[in-house]
């Protein structure tokens, strides 16, 4: 059964980039063994192919193609049947190859292998929803080829969808990792922000972490904020999410208040914690002092959100 496509506005921070979709995921249809075999020979069915993260786009659109004559390769996933008509007609199936390496005999016509970070922004919802379900689906297979109870290895099943192991018959399904994400204000409504000791530059974005076992998002709010900058946070408020599969992700926004404004980056994960107010980030920003969280994610959705707008950058600082 068709689902509906999703409303242009689905939470305080609206629709975000990577959150964004028009596709039929078809759990129905891709249980089925032939499912390759009686999609393949199909007129309306397309290809997009994928390699080390990228795709094939022209002019902001995804190049999806005819089918190969024979078969889909060795781990091919179906996608799912298209809910609006862009480059494809509605209802089209859409199956994602993956290769080795980006083919240059594909980029044809002034297609380019494109990643996502660079391309969602500009896409539509059914080609960012298809490029972020292929990215999220392909890093999956990659790094889970055995099983982990035997480490034989594993088969694919159901279009792609699950890997079954030989051995002891056991099935392994996608994972995605909850990680919050959260824009931390104090009482004079200024927005914590911090450095990561793993990130280049002066680049400065909201504290972020993942969920530990047995641990509610709010919990999990409370404390990564004060494990990374020593501040004690009240009153956390779910905003959105989006996935993030850079490699399997799902970042779940809050907002929080601080109980005080004494913030100490831990050394550790955070190089440095700073508190900003609206003209401090736009001062910071514009003159070059600090980078931000580039427009596909949602922390810099989170940042705007406190902002009341939009962020100008210096062109040379802007990211996708």
């Amino acid at each position: 059964m068709s689902i509906p496509a999703p409303a242009a506005e689905v939470s305080p921070l609206g629709l975000l980039p990577l959150a964004r979709t028009a596709v039929d995921r078809g759990s129905a249809r891709r249980v089925a063994p032939d499912l390759f075999e009686k999609i393949r020979g199909a007129a309306g069915t397309r290809v997009m192919y994928f390699a080390q993260g990228r795709t094939l786009v022209r002019d902001s659109v995804l190049v999806l193609q005819e089918p190969p004559e024979t078969g889909f390769g060795e781990v091919p996933v179906y996608l799912g049947r298209t809910l609006e008509a862009a480059q494809v007609p509605l209802g089209t199936d859409v199956v994602l190859v993956t290769l080795a390496e980006p083919d240059p005999a594909l980029a044809v016509d002034g297609a380019a292998w494109v990643s996502l970070r660079h391309a969602a922004t500009e896409l539509g919802a059914l080609d960012a929803g298809l490029f972020v379900e292929a990215a999220a689906i392909a890093n999956w297979h990659a790094g889970h080829t055995h099983c982990p109870r035997c480490g034989a290895g594993t088969v694919p099943e159901q279009g792609g969808w699950v890997r079954r192991c030989p051995e002891d018959g056991s099935s392994h399904f996608p994972r995605t990792d909850p990680a919050i994400i959260v824009s931390v204000i104090d009482a004079q409504d200024r927005i914590l922000l911090g450095s990561a000791a793993a990130w280049p530059g002066n680049r400065y974005s909201t504290l972020a972490g993942f969920v530990e076992p047995g641990e509610s998002l709010e919990a999990a709010v409370i404390r990564e904020v004060e494990e990374e900058s020593g501040v004690v946070v009240h009153s956390p408020q779910y905003l959105g999410s989006q996935p993030w599969p850079f490699p399997c992700s799902l970042m779940l926004g809050f907002t929080a208040r601080a109980g005080d404004s004494v913030a100490q980056a831990d050394g550790v994960e955070m190089s440095d914690v700073r508190w900003f107010s609206r003209t401090d980030l736009a001062d910071a920003v514009s003159s070059g002092e600090i980078t931000i969280a580039g427009p596909i994610s949602i922390a810099r959705n989170l940042i705007e959100r406190w902002y009341g707008g939009p962020i100008t950058e210096p062109e040379a600082n802007a990211r996708a």
